[in-house]
């Protein structure tokens, strides 16, 4: 170096070597991250809500499993309370007592200390003079203390079930990996986007820092698989703490989740048994227990959802895209996929309601540079846009509802009938209709009166049989049931009968609004008039009961009102027969009536007939006319309005000759 240069030149020469700006560095995040950043998206807002989201997800996983076994679901959900102490003894940390009081949140100044004592005797001074000149006396609500920010509620969520379990090398990535799964393809079900389970892990790692415990076991495995993991958000990758083969004494089969999360029980303790109740309603063939666990015995909660009925929904089918449905992403999509060689076979195979002379009419309708046998590697873009221009253009048929699975209007009635116990129900299952090229099937049920019923409108909202609890006011069914349902004109009262509407949607792409799935939006047609017309006719059925029910109401209060006056019109009548009988006698010492009249008043005349025997005969002439009005009435409503099961009665083990006798509810079968 240059003795002249002094340091100082020197710095300033390294200076001027051009930097990167920091802002300007490409950087990359994990779908594990982003989600982590951005948890509302999954309905993990806050400690409550994410405590309700982690028991819907794992019931709803549990119940998807049973069900692709079909396996009639058995699932147990429990959440333990975890005090702090017991929580910093999990993670080994030991507890200190606190040296600058100050430095807290909650701590309270001797001043503010001072001006709360004073506004509590304050209260109690009224109150105590309230209660000397005899006045209602309001109970003072209790002394809230003072609850810092850092201060959180910890809980151990385990849920168990008795579906098929999981693969023991699957396990991993099934828990560990965002964004992978295997509810992927155009099928009807519970969960779409892979997280699930995989943000309670996430939501738990950012909370508490514990890994998520997996014990699994599948049908004719010796043994059962264990897993403790947790999540490398920036990775997006499983980290394993133990993943073993251990001994299945007990050949159990399903498969139990444990995590630790920071929740809010008190807030959302409403909400989380809501939703285990609409899910009891729901899916009646299931059998649910939810258990809380604290240290305090009073706020701990037991509560059995049990089953009802043995008929299940069919397992819901993947199916093909329809024509109409697809995108230009899709298209390219499906062609890298294919294992079709040429065009005709491409349209015909890959997609729903194309038949080969439909499929050949379309290839016609494309241009001179399409054929039958082209290949499909040999599309250009230029010629994949022209496919899906067609596509939008042209008519196709409507896809069915083969492939979708609703809870059946028989398990939708059971379910109202099981929870609720209403007065009376009417249920109307809708056929399959299409929106941009998806099929979907409306359920509806709308039920009078229940325990633990409100007045006015109770709107239970499902969604591929997933209650909905959140943001109904924008809801399609919320708006059908609010403002474009007449319910006087069905001789129902909006504000004062205790009206359960439950509106249950299931399909290949439930068109949710926003993020959370928790609405279904008013803007799609077809779903709107749906759901309009399944209420309307659920509607028309309560109308003919209630009719029913309101005329045998007045049958009743006309036996009442005859029943009181038989005494006076039993006087009246007898004193004008003794009347006629006494002066007919007098003056010509002989009946001038026909024998049968004549023979009235001689029995009068002679008190064969009194008035207590002419009253008794009203009575009988009123009982049999009020048993002919409600033989008539039970005939015209039928012999039950409760649901109907099948009963299988074993056969005689005998070769006798036999007649059967067939009706739409029994068979009688006669003996020779």
């Amino acid at each position: 170096m240059d003795s002249s240069e002094s340091p100082t030149e020197t710095k300033k020469t390294k200076s001027k070597t051009p930097r990167k700006n920091k802002e300007t560095v490409l950087k990359q995040k994990s779908p594990a991250e982003f989600f982590a950043e951005n948890k509302n998206i999954a309905g993990f807002d806050n400690p409550g809500k994410s405590l309700y989201t982690t028991v819907r997800e794992l019931v709803e996983n549990s119940l998807d499993s049973a069900e692709s076994i079909s396996e009639l679901p058995v699932v147990e959900i429990t959440i333990e309370e975890i005090k702090k102490s017991k929580f910093n003894s999990m993670i080994g940390l030991i507890d200190c007592e606190r040296v600058d009081a100050e430095l807290y949140d909650d701590y309270e100044t001797e001043k503010a200390r001072e001006k709360r004592l004073a506004k509590e005797a304050r209260a109690q001074e009224i109150q105590a003079k309230n209660a000397a000149l005899g006045k209602k006396v309001k109970e003072t609500p209790a002394s809230k203390g003072i609850r810092g920010r850092g201060e959180a509620s910890f809980y151990r969520v385990i849920c168990k079930d008795n579906g098929k379990g999981m693969p023991h090398d699957d396990i991993l990535n099934m828990f560990g990996r965002v964004l992978s799964g295997t509810k992927y393809g155009l099928k009807q079900t519970r969960g779409k986007f892979g997280l699930g389970a995989k943000m309670a892990l996430i939501w738990s790692k950012m909370s508490t820092g514990l890994p998520i415990e997996i014990s699994s076991s599948m049908r004719n495995q010796s043994y059962m698989s264990f897993c403790r993991l947790d999540i490398d958000i920036h990775k997006n990758i499983p980290h394993v703490h133990v993943h073993e083969k251990r001994e299945n004494k007990e050949r159990w089969r399903g498969a139990e989740i444990q995590v630790v999360i920071e929740g809010n029980w008190t807030t959302y303790r409403s909400k989380i048994l809501h939703y285990m109740r609409q899910m009891a309603v729901i899916t009646p063939y299931a059998q649910f227990l939810f258990k809380f666990v604290s240290d305090a015995p009073e706020k701990n909660v037991t509560i059995r959802f049990s089953r009802r009925t043995d008929v299940m929904p069919p397992v819901p089918l993947e199916t093909k895209h329809h024509p109409s449905s697809v995108d230009l992403l899709l298209i390219k999509r499906l062609i890298a996929e294919t294992s079709k060689q040429n065009l005709l076979q491409f349209l015909q195979h890959e997609f729903v309601n194309i038949s080969k002379s439909h499929a050949e009419r379309l290839i016609g309708e494309m241009g001179p540079d399409f054929s039958p046998k082209m290949a499909l590697k040999s599309l250009t873009p230029q010629q994949l846009v022209r496919i899906h221009q067609l596509f939008r253009q042209a008519k196709f048929d409507d896809p069915n509802g083969h492939c979708l699975s609703p809870a059946g209007e028989y398990n939708l009635r059971l379910g109202i009938i099981k929870e609720l116990h209403p007065d009376m129900v009417a249920t109307y299952s809708g056929s399959a209709q299409v929106f941009e090229g998806h099929p979907f099937i409306v359920e509806a049920g709308v039920s009078i009166g229940g325990k633990n019923v409100k007045q006015g409108l109770n709107i239970f909202r499902f969604a591929n049989r997933i209650p909905l609890l959140f943001e109904q006011g924008a809801d399609v069914v919320t708006r059908t049931a609010l403002k474009r349902i007449n319910w006087s004109s069905y001789k129902i009262n909006q504000l004062q009968d205790k009206i359960g509407i439950f509106v249950s949607i299931v399909s290949t792409k439930i068109p949710f609004k926003g993020t959370g799935k928790e609405y279904i939006g008013d803007d799609i047609t077809e779903i709107a008039s749906a759901v309009k017309y399944s209420i309307k006719q659920c509607c028309v059925q309560l109308k003919s009961k209630i009719v029913k029910k309101m005329q045998a109401r007045e049958q009743q209060e006309r036996k009442r009102n005859l029943s009181k006056y038989i005494p006076d019109a039993t006087g009246a009548v007898y004193n004008v027969l003794k009347d006629m009988a006494e002066t007919q006698l007098h003056a010509s010492k002989k009946f001038r009536y026909g024998d049968d009249d004549g023979e009235l008043l001689r029995k009068v005349y002679e008190n064969l007939i009194t008035k207590e025997t002419l009253s008794e005969k009203l009575a009988k002439h009123v009982e049999q006319v009020d048993y002919e009005m409600a033989l008539e009435y039970a005939t015209q409503s039928g012999v039950s309005e409760e649901p109907r099961e099948t009963i299988y009665i074993k056969p005689l083990e005998t070769e006798n000759k036999i007649i059967d006798l067939h009706s739409p509810f029994f068979v009688f079968r006669m003996f020779h």
